[in-house]
């Protein structure tokens, strides 16, 4: 969700659960995934909704109630609505409700909207001769998580979309070895050692918006970049390049999405490092190790790339490690 207003209420954890919702399909099919689009049986997000303008003033400054939309009532609202949403992705879901809440209110100058997936996986049953997915029974799964958020404004021409982004949170990688980190300053204050090859263990946070917002939540799903692609990008960029940094690995990692979705106009990280503390280097028989979890406090790196950065970077990119991006 966006922070930096003021004069605005709503509801969180707004729960919703759809089933069969449109299917997803014709998503553009990338070398790095196998993501080919999504059955929606289950459709479920926990939303959040905001609502703003001068109208809501004197709600706070004289406890004058005659023009507030009780957030129960936003509840509702979206519940109620989403029986007749006919899209397919969570973008499109959340325009077609702030359009709603727009026409509905119409002293609402502002609405923003974000949404986080609860995500389903098909159990794997047995059945005669094997194993199959469930078309009926799913487990909620705790892997990452599908996000997007929206903010739209009443101007005199009508309602705008002023800001849209799609979103993958919670992603958590460990690569074992293949990574490094040396050549840092050294001074009075380092302790820390250098190191040519650690297993490095990352969370991290992706975050996208369209040059076109249409891209997001139009008909055409060709444009539409789904954030299972964007998390395949990620472990895939991961999986080949050694890097010597963890921001490093962001920049490849956005230097790629950035060549498989042209569409996008920037692409944002948010990562901490989790890298697993050390107890045996070499235990007594093969290869291997004994880490235990690393003590707080815990390093992280934000990044943004754009489409003017990618283009300015892509010939040093495309001349070192170009040639896994085609």
């Amino acid at each position: 969700m966006f922070a930096d207003r003021g004069l605005m209420y709503g509801k969180g954890d707004v729960f919703v659960y759809r089933t069969y919702a449109t299917p997803l399909r014709g998503v553009t099919p990338i070398p790095e995934s196998g993501y080919e689009g999504d059955d929606n049986v289950i459709f479920a997000w926990n939303v959040q909704v905001a609502l703003g303008g001068e109208a809501f003033r004197t709600s706070f400054t004289d406890g004058d109630n005659s023009l507030v939309v009780a957030t129960d009532s936003m509840k509702n609202f979206i519940l109620r609505h989403t029986a007749d949403f006919e899209g397919s992705t969570i973008e499109s879901f959340l325009y077609v409700m702030a359009a709603r809440f727009m026409n509905r209110y119409g002293h609402v100058d502002e609405v923003e909207l974000g949404a986080q997936r609860v995500p389903f996986d098909p159990a794997a049953v047995g059945i005669e001769g094997g194993v199959a997915r469930s078309q009926f029974v799913f487990r909620r799964s705790r892997n990452e998580q599908t996000t997007a958020s929206i903010r739209m404004k009443r101007t005199p021409s009508g309602p705008i979309v002023t800001a849209l982004s799609g979103g993958l949170s919670g992603v958590q990688l460990i690569k074992v070895k293949g990574s490094s980190f040396n050549g840092f300053i050294r001074d009075e204050y380092t302790t820390l050692p250098e190191t040519s090859d650690r297993p490095l263990f990352i969370y991290l946070n992706l975050a996208w918006t369209y040059g076109d917002v249409d891209d997001a939540i139009g008909g055409d799903m060709s444009r539409y970049v789904p954030a299972e692609q964007i998390g395949d990008i990620a472990q895939t960029v991961f999986h080949e390049v050694a890097s010597p940094s963890i921001q490093h690995l962001l920049h490849l990692i956005g230097m790629r999405i950035m060549a498989r979705f042209p569409q996008l106009a920037a692409v944002s990280f948010e990562s901490n490092n989790r890298t697993w503390e050390t107890v045996v280097e070499q235990v007594a028989a093969g290869e291997g190790a004994v880490y235990t979890e690393p003590r707080p406090p815990y390093g992280f790196q934000r990044y943004t790339l754009t489409r003017s950065d990618a283009d300015e970077y892509r010939p040093n990119y495309d001349a070192r490690i170009g040639s896994a991006a085609r």
